[in-house]
Formats: C-alpha cells, structure tokens, sequence
C-alpha cells in the first residue's frame, strides 16, 4: 500500500502517483511549513492512544504475531511522547532563531535554522516502527518526507503513520510512504532526485546503493549497521554476565546496539576458555526466558556452528553449544559480527591493544558494554571512545532507548536541517 497525503493507495497507482510528486513537494515547500509543536502534538497524541489501548485490536495481533515484546513495545511509545520529543529538540537543535553574528566592522547577521526540503528514507527493517521514527525525526525538522518501506517491514510504521496525518491533517502534505522493491531502480531513483538528501538506514550493500540514485547535489546521510561488543575486566560478577546474557537474548542480536561477542582485557587464552564456559549456561537461562529466535536464523546458525566443530581444533576455537544457544571461545582479537540469535564469541583484547585493533574498524563501531570495577571506567571508555565507540553502556543497557541520544555519533535533526544567514 501507499500513503500519499493522508489517503491509502493501491501500488497499482504508483505510476500515476510518481507523476505528480515532484509537484505535489515543491507544492509543499513553496507555501506551506510546520512548526515544532504541530509534530510533538500529535506525535503525543498517537502515543497515549495507543497506550490507552485504543489501538489494540490491531496492536496486539501484530505484537504476538511476530513475537515482540510488549515492554520494548511500550519503551519505543516512550519516544512519541511530548515529554520525550521536547527533550530531543531542545538537546539537538535547541532554539529555531540562533544567535546573532557581529563580525567585527561589519553589520550583524542574522541566523535561522531552516529544513533541508525533501528527505528520501530508505529505511532499515531490524526494528519494527523504526521507519515511523525515521520520518518523525524529518518532521520535527519541518522536512517533506518520502519512505520507502523495507522489504521486512511488517505493517508497524505504515500504520502509525496513517494514524499520525489521521490525528494532525496539517501533517498530511509532508509524508509520502511507497512500498516498493529495491529492484525498482526507476522509482527509487525518481524519489532521489526530488529529495535534499537521501536518509539511509543499512549496512555496506545499502549505502552503495544510496551512492548510486545520490546525485551530486543531493546529501547523503547514512545510519548503521554498526557492531557492537561488551568489553570484560576479570574477575567478571555473574550480575554482570546475566544482564548480558538477557540483552543479547532480548534483541536477537538484530539491532546495531546488540552484543555480538565479549572481548576479555587478557592475552591469556585459559582465561577466555574459562569465561566461555561460565557464560554459557548464563546465556542458556536467559534463552529460556525470552522467546525462541527466529526459525531460519537458529537453522543457519546451527549449520555453521557445526562446519565449524569440525575444524575447531585447527583453528584454536572451542565451541560450547546447547539449548539454542552458543558460545564461542576464539584466539584471534577481531571485531566481528555473530552468528546472532543467541550465539556469541569470546575473544582475548588486552587494553594496551584497544585502540590498535579497533580502530581499523572505525567505520562499524557503535556500542561497547563495559563489564568492569567502577574505579576503572572511565579509563576503559576513554580507549573504546578513542577506538571509534561512539557509545559505552552497561551490559544490560546497550540497546537503551532514550530521548536526545546521537544516532551513531551524530544528532539526526542537526544533519536535516542547514543555517540559513541574512544580512
């Protein structure tokens, strides 16, 4: 389905629908804007809906359906709320009107925050409303928004956004949601070349994509995928392990922020051995008490965990495995990303080789849970923050979701907007 200005389309009217377009947002820009409060309105009026259970004939099917869970349901809610989008607001972008300039000799200028214009999101699927998100965060900026649904996309953020211009009409004329395949090459590049800059949310392969329907004059702002890692001083607290092992269950190890293995300050391997197999059963308990992962994730994990039993020896790897779960003990100190849904690594990283062996991978770094004594972490977050980390949690909290934090370093509605200065 399509939604073009608060109205539900069939796809079959994509032609018909990309004709007009360009006009429709230039239409758009050229007479019309939105103010802050309009957004953070309705944005909180769609959230207390939903939280009053207003929505939940359509929420709750959706929910146990695809087995989300209702708590991490209610903390993305959180961040549709006024409270939540005010302080975003105020920490990224703060006041419309900046200061004013006084160059010296010279008349002052004045300075305004404007929106880019058009923002095209190509958006990622790892997380269910994201997508929605995406566009409100364009919004709050006063942006025209297009979306392109990803392929597993399962309904969320094509209803909330329905719902959104259905709450605030004046909001209608700046979303445009598509779902269409990313082999619609003609499309896409259609819905590029109206935008200001292309929003992607993806991994290596995504972003060439977006290099390619970018155009010279359209800006390219790119969000994950990124690894993430906990990082461990021993002696470890079993506290401490059970709040990773239930993290890394929790998120699958789908989202940019999840756990893919844990580096050990150690060059010892008897050490990595010995936390391999401590952690283990930690993380079998926490399996049982989340939902099983998904099906084909588990079978793909379960074959290359075998294929790689049977040259474990050679490769000085010792795999513990049971239950759904693994945990891999491995020699070598890369960064790399897991077998996912509950299947983790432990490798040897001294702190004296942080940086050295991070920082190669500075373009994929996102979060690092630090497993440490208090009196050590900011030493410790220092080197991972010097290595490329651009955040650094707790175990438990590494795929936290909190108002006014930077996405992979920066503030979104800082890079969708631009300065505008008048003499």
């Amino acid at each position: 389905m399509i939604l073009y200005r608060g109205e539900l389309c069939e796809d079959r009217e994509l032609p018909r629908l990309l004709e007009r377009l360009e006009a429709d947002c230039l239409e758009t820009i050229a007479g019309q804007s939105i103010d802050r409060e309009t957004v953070v309105a309705a944005c909180d009026a769609l959230a207390r809906r939903a939280e009053a259970g207003d929505y939940d004939s359509v929420l709750q099917p959706f929910l146990a359906a695809f087995s989300i869970d209702p708590a991490r349901f209610r903390e993305a809610l959180f961040l549709f709320k006024r409270e939540a989008l005010s302080y975003k607001l105020a920490v990224e972008l703060g006041s419309e009107d900046l200061p004013d300039l006084t160059p010296p000799g010279r008349a002052p200028i004045r300075r305004r925050r404007m929106p880019l214009g058009v923002l095209f999101h190509m958006a990622a699927g790892n997380v269910d409303g994201l997508p929605a998100y995406s566009v409100v965060e364009g919004l709050l900026a006063g942006n025209v928004n297009i979306l392109k649904l990803p392929a597993q996309d399962r309904g969320a953020s094509l209803l909330l956004l329905r719902e959104l211009v259905r709450l605030e009409p004046r909001l209608r004329d700046f979303v445009y949601v598509f779902d269409v395949p990313s082999t619609d090459l003609q499309s896409l590049e259609r819905f590029a070349k109206i935008a200001d800059a292309v929003v992607v949310w993806g991994g290596d392969e995504a972003v060439r994509a977006a290099r390619t329907l970018a155009g010279p004059d359209t800006a390219l702002i790119c969000w994950g995928h990124k690894l993430s890692f906990a990082y461990a001083v021993p002696p470890v607290p079993d506290g401490d392990l059970e709040a990773l092992a239930d993290h890394i269950c929790a998120t699958g190890q789908l989202l940019c922020s999840s756990c893919q293995g844990i580096f050990l300050d150690t060059g010892d391997m008897g050490e990595v051995h010995a936390l391999a197999e401590r952690f283990f059963p930690i993380l079998q308990a926490a399996a049982r008490r989340h939902p099983p992962a998904d099906p084909a994730l588990r079978a793909r994990a379960t074959l290359e965990l075998y294929a790689r039993e049977l040259e474990a020896d050679s490769g000085g790897r010792r795999i513990c495995r049971g239950g759904g779960v693994s945990v891999t003990a491995a020699p070598d100190s890369q960064l790399e990303l897991g077998l996912l849904a509950g299947n983790c690594w432990v490798k040897p990283l001294p702190r004296d080789q942080i940086v050295p062996r991070l920082k190669p991978r500075k373009g994929y770094l996102q979060t690092a849970g630090l497993l440490c004594p208090e009196g050590e972490r900011a030493a410790l977050s220092a080197l991972l923050a010097r290595a490329g980390v651009v955040r650094v949690t707790g175990p438990g909290d590494m795929s936290r979701t909190v108002p006014g934090e930077a996405h992979d370093g920066a503030y979104p509605l800082a890079a969708y907007t631009r300065v505008v200065e008048v003499s």
